[in-house]
Parts: C-alpha cells; structure tokens; sequence
C-alpha cells in the first residue's frame, strides 16, 4: 500500500513538473537546465565525485589525442552535470507535450549511410552512447527519419514506466525491455526494423569482453557485433551532440566486422571497434558523455582505481 502511494506520488510529481517546465521557451529552460545541473554539481559529492576521477585517470589518455581541448578534471565533471540538466528539461519538455518543437530543431548528418545500409533489407542495428542527450536520439530519429526500438530498461515505478512507454510509442518508437531482449532483437531484424542499443555501460564479465576505452580496460558487450553476423544487419553508431541551443545527430558509416576465423579473436576486435567510436566522441565533446558511472568497475584492479 506504501510503495503504491509513493508510485503515485513519484507520477504526481513528474507530471507537474514535466508540465510546468515544457510550457518555457526552449533558451530559457536549457539555462535552467544548467543552473540545475551546477546545483547538482555542489549537492550530489558522490557522482561528482565518481566524475572527477573518471576524468582524472582517463586525461593521460585524452591529452595524447589530436583535437583535444584540453580542460582540468573538475571543470570538465562540472560540464557533465550542466549537460546533464539540459537533457532533464528537455525529457520535461517532451514528456509535457512539447517534444515536437525539440524535435524540429535537430540536425540530421549522415543520413545516407543510414539509407544505404536500410536498403540491404536485413534491418539494422544502431549503437550509441549515453552522450548529448539519448533520449532525445531515439526520439528525433524515429519522427524524421525511420522508427526504431530502443532496448531499454524498465522503470522501477511501473505507472511511470507505462506513461514513458506510452509517450515513446505515440512519436513512432517501440521498446525492447532487457529482459528477454535478445530474442525480441532477432525478432524484430527478421522483419527488416531498426534497433537501437546503448553499448558503454559496464557489463557482467560473462556478458562481456575486456576492451580497451580511453586508456584502460572495461568490460564491454559483446552482443551487438554477435547479433550482427547471426542476423546479418548492419551495424552503424549514431550519436547527439550539443551545439548552442539546438542538438546534432552524426551517423557514422556502416561498421565493418571483425574477419577473424577465431570467434574470441573477433568479438575482441569488434568491442574495441565500437569503442573507438565512443572514444572519438568524447575526444570532440568531452561533457557530454556519461561520467558519472563507473564503467570500469570490476576491471582488473591494475587497470582501475579505488573509484571505479
């Protein structure tokens, strides 16, 4: 009976909330967004700190990389959570109706290897990251250019969960719960649809590969590139990015997979692939990656610090 009255409750407030924020106009709310962000900046010390230590071990890394921008680790962190504020208005703004004007205001570059990759008819697969603002990604791509499902996780409050189901369904997506996602992926292959998969999370060692990312070893899925030469879709990185006060969705050319007879020797060589496309991004637009998890955790501890 609690934990219902506290779902409500949860729901009430994300209602009014989502509400109030989508009826600003989008300059405004983003600068809301970062002056929320800077405040979770001061209050949240242990993702702030996760995210400093983050940067600090992977800078020797980052430094050595041509195009980098340089910047101190906490100025960096700092940067993150600004990001990260803007990306919770606009989740606001398009949970509280007015995801269509975000939508409109989103590039699209490199559409044509996503045409020409749809057009060999065995679907595709999509990977990308938890950079610029995801959500916005799956949302914007499935409007302007194809609809997708996304493999995502449920929300622990199932009435949220439906109301964010139902909101993603209503802009043309579709969703493929954890739970089960690996049939549900090769399923909708088979009837040639787009699937969209976050890939630069830590995952469980039997899940995964060691693979090198910015400088050190990380448990890194295997899935995506395995899925990929059982179903044989394509496979193609997307990402988002800021710029000002409009995002930027880059799709990259189709990833060719590993050709190496040995199947541990090719799924090694494919998660450092797709990794170098996420190591790319961070090079270009450091604040706007997911800093503040561990993604090395459970490395090898000569590889990781206390941290992560």
């Amino acid at each position: 009976m609690l934990r219902q009255l506290r779902w409500y409750l949860e729901m009430a407030f994300f209602v009014v909330i989502s509400s109030t924020i989508a009826r600003l106009p989008n300059s405004i709310a983003l600068a809301a967004g970062r002056f929320l962000g800077r405040i979770a900046f001061r209050l949240l010390g242990r993702r702030r700190k996760i995210a400093i230590a983050n940067f600090e071990a992977s800078l020797p890394f980052l430094e050595r990389q041509p195009g980098w921008q340089g910047g101190s680790a906490r100025d960096l962190a700092r940067g993150v959570f600004e990001n990260l504020g803007c990306c919770i208005v606009e989740v606001c703004k398009i949970y509280g109706g007015r995801g269509q004007q975000l939508i409109d205001t989103v590039e699209i570059r490199g559409a044509e290897h996503f045409d020409a990759a749809f057009a060999k008819g065995k679907g595709l697969i999509f990977i990308t990251a938890h950079s610029g603002n995801w959500e916005l990604l799956a949302l914007a791509f499935g409007v302007r250019k194809h609809e997708l499902s996304v493999v995502a996780r449920r929300q622990d409050n199932p009435y949220l969960n439906e109301m964010i189901e139902r909101i993603r369904k209503s802009y043309g997506n579709g969703l493929i719960y954890k739970d089960g996602a690996l049939r549900a992926m090769f399923s909708a292959l088979k009837k040639r649809e787009v699937v969209g998969l976050l890939i630069d999370q830590a995952v469980q060692s039997e899940w995964g590969i060691l693979a090198d990312f910015l400088g050190r070893p990380a448990w890194t899925m295997c899935m995506p590139s395995l899925i990929a030469r059982k179903s044989g879709a394509p496979l193609l990185s997307a990402f988002i990015h800021r710029e000002g006060n409009k995002s930027v969705i880059t799709i990259h050319p189709e990833y060719r997979l590993s050709d190496a007879e040995d199947p541990e020797v090719a799924a090694a060589e494919d998660a450092n692939g797709l990794n170098r496309y996420i190591e790319e991004y961070v090079v270009q637009h450091p604040e706007q990656w997911y800093w503040v998890h561990k993604r090395w955790k459970n490395a090898p501890p000569a590889a990781s610090s206390q941290t992560n």
